[in-house]
C-alpha cells in the first residue's frame, strides 16, 4: 500500500465529504460537503491517498488567533493574518491509532512554515485534546466556544517553528 499526502483537488470531494459524515455521525459536528468547500484554501488542505482512494484529509484557513469558524454557516469571507486554522482533520476509521493522523498535522505544518505562518490553531474537539497535545498544540482554557463545538471542545494552538518560516 502506498500512502501520498497531497493537495485537496476537486475531484477529493465527496469522499472528504463521506469520511466528515462517518466521522460525526453521532455529534453535531458534520457540516457536510458546501461549508467544508467554503472553508478550503489551497494550499492549507490536504488528503491522505492510499492507493488511489481518500483515506483522510486536513483542512486549515487563516483565521484570527482565538477567533474561529461558525459551525452553522459557511464561510463568507478570506482572512489575511499569521495564524492558520485546522478547521478539521480526519482519518477514516480503519486507519486510526497508525499515525496517519500526525503524518498530516506535520504535513501541515511544513506547509504553514512555507507560507510564513507563524502559529496554527485548532478546536479539539470528541476527547481528542490528548492527541493534539502528543503533536505540540497546548490548551487556552479562556476561550469560550459555541455549544456546537460539543461540551468538551477546547481551543488549543501551536507555534509554527522558526527554522520551517525561515527556509520558505
Amino acid at each position: 500500500m502506498t500512502d501520498v499526502i497531497r493537495g485537496l483537488t476537486e475531484a477529493d470531494w465527496p469522499q472528504v465529504a463521506a469520511l466528515e459524515a462517518g466521522a460525526y455521525a453521532d455529534t453535531a459536528l458534520t457540516e457536510g460537503e458546501d461549508a467544508l468547500r467554503s472553508r478550503a484554501r489551497e494550499g492549507t488542505c490536504f488528503v491522505l491517498d492510499r492507493d488511489g482512494r481518500i483515506a483522510g484529509y486536513v483542512l486549515a484557513l487563516p483565521y484570527p488567533m482565538f477567533r474561529y469558524p461558525d459551525l452553522t454557516r459557511p464561510e463568507a469571507a478570506a482572512h489575511r493574518c499569521a495564524n492558520l486554522h485546522l478547521h478539521d482533520l480526519v482519518v477514516g476509521a480503519p486507519l486510526r491509532r497508525a499515525g496517519l493522523g500526525s503524518a498530516l498535522v506535520r504535513h501541515l505544518t511544513e506547509a504553514a512554515g512555507a507560507l510564513g505562518f507563524r502559529t496554527i490553531s485548532l478546536i479539539a474537539v470528541a476527547g481528542k485534546e490528548p492527541f493534539w497535545r502528543a503533536n505540540g498544540y497546548r490548551a487556552h482554557a479562556g476561550v469560550r466556544l459555541p455549544a456546537g463545538y460539543g461540551a468538551d471542545a477546547v481551543y488549543m494552538s501551536a507555534p509554527v517553528p522558526t527554522a520551517l518560516r525561515e527556509a520558505s
